[in-house]
C-alpha cells in the first residue's frame, strides 16, 4: 500500500501526469455541468412535479457521463501508453515489462480515468443541490433558478483555474466559461414542448 502511495505521489509531481489529468477533468466537468443545466432547465420546464425527480434524472446522467468519461478514459491512454511502450522498446530493443516505466504508465492510466470521471460528477451533483429543497424551502422555478446559478459558478470556477494556470485573467476566463452555462439554459428556454 505505501508504493502505491508513493507511485501516486511521485506521479502527482509530474507535470505531465497534472496536464492531462487537469484537462480531462475540466472537459468532462464543463460537459457534465452543461448536461446538468438543460436537464435541469428541461426537466422544469416540461412540468417534472417535484425535486427528486429533477436529481434521479440528474443522478442518470451522472453515472452515463462519469462512467464514460472514466472507461473512455482508461482505454484511450492503455492505447496511448501501449504505443508509447512499444516505441520506447523497439528504440531500446529491450522489454519493459514489469519496470517503473510501465508502472508509471498504469499509474498515470489511474489518475486520468478517476480525474477524468470526478469532473462530471462535480459538473452534475452541485447543480442538483437546490432540489433537494425544492417544494419545501423553494418553488421548483426558484430551485432551477438557483441551479442554472450554481452551474454557471462551476463553469466559472473551471475557468478562472484554468486561466490562473495559463496566465491569462482569471475573471476573463470564467466569464467566458459561465457564459456557456447561460447560453444552454437560454437554448432550452426555446425549445419545443
Amino acid at each position: 500500500m505505501a508504493s502505491i502511495r508513493q507511485l501516486f505521489r511521485r506521479l502527482l509531481e509530474k507535470e505531465d501526469v497534472l496536464a492531462i489529468s487537469r484537462r480531462y477533468f475540466v472537459s468532462n466537468g464543463f460537459d457534465g455541468t452543461l448536461t446538468s443545466i438543460g436537464i435541469i432547465v428541461g426537466a422544469v420546464l416540461s412540468g417534472v412535479p417535484d425535486g427528486y425527480t429533477v436529481i434521479k434524472i440528474g443522478l442518470g446522467a451522472a453515472v452515463g457521463l462519469g462512467t464514460s468519461a472514466v472507461w473512455s478514459v482508461w482505454e484511450i491512454e492503455r492505447a496511448e501508453t501501449r504505443a508509447e511502450i512499444r516505441r520506447i522498446e523497439q528504440a531500446m530493443l529491450t522489454d519493459l515489462d514489469d519496470t517503473r516505466v510501465q508502472q508509471n504508465q498504469r499509474g498515470a492510466r489511474f489518475v486520468h480515468a478517476t480525474m477524468s470521471g470526478l469532473g462530471p460528477l462535480i459538473g452534475i451533483l452541485i447543480p442538483l443541490a437546490p432540489f433537494l429543497v425544492a417544494g419545501s424551502v423553494v418553488t421548483m422555478a426558484e430551485a432551477a433558478l438557483i441551479a442554472v446559478g450554481l452551474g454557471i459558478g462551476v463553469l466559472g470556477v473551471f475557468g478562472a483555474y484554468m486561466g490562473s494556470i495559463s496566465g491569462q485573467r482569471w475573471y476573463v476566463a470564467a466569464a467566458r466559461m459561465g457564459l456557456a452555462g447561460l447560453v444552454v439554459a437560454i437554448l432550452n428556454l426555446f425549445l419545443p414542448g
